[in-house]
């Protein structure tokens, strides 16, 4: 019997390699920006087609490389960064494995060229999947130029994997804030199909976001600041007033490297408790500066995730800073010993919707009567009691559960988060939010489908300056959203976006954060693996427009919420795919009490 065991083909082996650290172009966009930060470059430009399926290209003004050192910058493990295992301890820079340049050449067609300020000559060499085609010197500026098409043409079930360009122009411009945000001290430009989406000159940290995300931004912000003996921290967080439902504008980076902690972000929400709405998330532009010592980076390929030497401490430094900026900049509550305690509404009776004044009228008053004399009264009440059950015909889902034989059921609210009804046989326990999440979805996707148009007119239209990213997003659901019923105008040259009208399922307080979570949909989770742009779309403006917990129903709004779930299609599980009610048996309840 021969032997099994045998080594991979470096071109194999690269190919498996690439599938770890280049997923999507967006990956792509980081190793190559990432290289150029560490050549010390001041300016460096992004040129996307096809949201980078077909082209992606960073040209940098940094040192440039030789001749030799271009060759050797796509063989595996090749690396300036590192000599031995202790430096992965003490790193400055962004890449260091030596990983990045020889995997994306493995899955693309990348051609670079490259000139040192010593250098007459530019060199240049073309690859195509791990394979060298050309290497020769032409003329150039100083700097680099990496260009990377037809990503994944040798893998074509990988290409097949990528999403939409709108989808995958996101994962870009995520990835191109990330880069931008950690440096506003360098020059960035970013063009996709020619068109320019970004140009960002050098300039401070809150000007920089203002950039990014609108100049209405900077007025958002809180600064930051706190210097220990553990960790330096600075940047800002946004107004708890300004915070959204959606979790857009999270950015931690450590030693100017971005990175997804959810140990961090819980102790940015310990901070901010008491602050949010339900459901309301904070946003912040944070940077913490540690002894390289202190941490490993090396424990993920895309380096997105840190463990922490004293964890611990930097949780708590994190908490105490914002809290002090909370406080400092006046956001939080205060003492005013002018104000009379009195006059303060309890927390409880804030909590308490108002009673609606009762009027109570004596129809059998009459100013001619004796005094004395008492009219006859008349049992009204009699006259509308109930004789008999009529019973209910049910062709819904439902049928099964014995509603056929609800007679006007009892219904009733409990923990303002469940609605509560009976059947013959057994209670029914509703989540009320997924319920009314359910009724709205399949309304939105009716108006969709029969392209009907049913919208109310806003007295005073919403005006919304959009990013380029919520621009791409809005040009590829704009259909959409006005067969849903919005009426939309948008200003190419102010890059605005009007909102004239809006769906009779939704209220005109809900506008801003409708438009919102529509510009951000892409990055919803629970919607990512919806079967169109109009489901995607259908479920997110359910998700935003549905009643939440916490939501007091009156009687009529609770039976309304029973009477039109169980017309849905499908009332049993939420556009997320989470059960909506449960059943409780007579025997369950026996079983209870045996």
């Amino acid at each position: 019997m021969s032997d099994k065991i045998q080594l991979l083909p470096d071109h194999v082996a690269n190919q498996i390699a690439a599938g770890e650290v280049i997923q999507r172009p967006a990956s792509v966009v980081k190793e190559l920006m990432e290289n150029a930060i560490d050549a010390q470059a001041t300016h460096i430009q992004l040129l996307l087609k096809e949201a980078g399926k077909t082209l992606v290209q960073v040209i940098d003004n940094g040192e440039g490389m030789s001749a030799t050192d271009l060759r050797m910058a796509f063989e595996r493990h090749a690396t300036s960064k590192i000599t031995k295992a202790e430096d992965l301890f003490a790193l400055t820079t962004k890449g260091f494995r030596g990983e990045a340049l020889a995997s994306i050449a493995a899955i693309a067609h990348v051609e670079t060229h490259t000139r040192r300020s010593e250098d007459e000559m530019a060199s240049q060499i073309i690859i195509e999947g791990s394979e060298v085609v050309q290497q020769d010197l032409v003329v150039a500026p100083q700097g680099t130029s990496f260009a990377v098409k037809n990503l994944f043409f040798n893998i074509p079930a990988r290409r097949n994997f990528l999403k939409s360009n709108t989808v995958e122009l996101r994962h870009v411009i995520d990835e191109f804030h990330r880069i931008a945000i950690a440096y506003p001290q360098l020059h960035f430009t970013m063009l996709h199909n020619g068109a320019e989406l970004f140009d960002l000159p050098p300039e401070n940290l809150r000007r920089r976001i203002a950039g990014i995300f609108g100049a209405k931004t900077a007025e958002k912000l809180v600064p930051v600041e706190e210097q220990t003996s553990v960790t330096a921290i600075n940047g800002f967080i946004v107004k708890p007033e300004f915070a959204k439902k959606t979790r857009g504008h999270q950015y931690f980076f450590v030693n100017n490297r971005f990175i997804k902690s959810p140990f961090l972000h819980h102790a940015v929400l310990a901070a901010f408790e008491g602050l949010l709405q339900q459901g309301y998330h904070p946003g912040y532009f944070l940077f913490l500066q540690l002894d390289p010592k202190t941490l490993d980076i090396n424990i993920h390929p895309t380096k997105t995730e840190i463990k922490f030497e004293d964890e611990q401490s930097i949780y708590a430094i994190l908490k105490a800073a914002i809290k002090h900026a909370l406080g400092m900049f006046q956001v939080t509550p205060v003492l005013d010993f002018d104000r009379d305690p009195n006059m303060d509404v309890s927390y409880s009776q804030q909590q308490t919707p108002a009673k609606i004044p009762a009027i109570e009228v004596d129809a059998s008053f009459n100013p001619f009567r004796a005094p004395g004399v008492k009219p006859k009264t008349i049992q009204w009440e009699s006259l509308y009691t109930q004789t008999e059950t009529t019973q209910i015909e049910s062709e819904t889902p439902g049928d099964d559960l014995g509603l056929e034989t609800i007679a006007q059921p009892k219904v009733f609210q409990l923990l303002n988060k469940y609605v509560v009804s009976s059947t013959h046989a057994a209670l029914l326990v509703i989540h009320q939010q997924r319920a009314h999440e359910r009724i709205l979805y399949e309304r939105f996707l009716k108006n969709l489908s029969l392209d009907q148009h049913p919208s109310q007119q806003l007295l005073f239209p919403v005006k919304m300056k959009l990013n380029p990213s919520e621009k791409a997003v809005y040009e590829n659901y704009e259909t959409s959203l006005t067969s849903m019923g919005f009426e939309l105008e948008f200003d190419f040259e102010s890059d605005t976006l009007e909102i004239k009208g809006i769906p009779v399922l939704c209220q005109q307080k809900e506008v801003t954060p409708l438009l919102e979570a529509v510009l951000t949909i892409d990055t919803f989770e629970a919607v990512a693996e919806s079967f169109s742009a109009s489901d995607r779309l259908a479920k997110v403006l359910a998700q935003t427009t549905s009643i939440k917990t916490g939501k007091v129903l009156s009687m009529l709004e609770q039976q309304a919420l029973v009477d039109d779930l169980f017309a849905c299609k499908e009332p049993l599980k939420s556009p997320f795919n989470r059960q909506i009610f449960i059943t409780l048996t007579k025997e369950e309840f026996d079983q209870k009490f045996n």
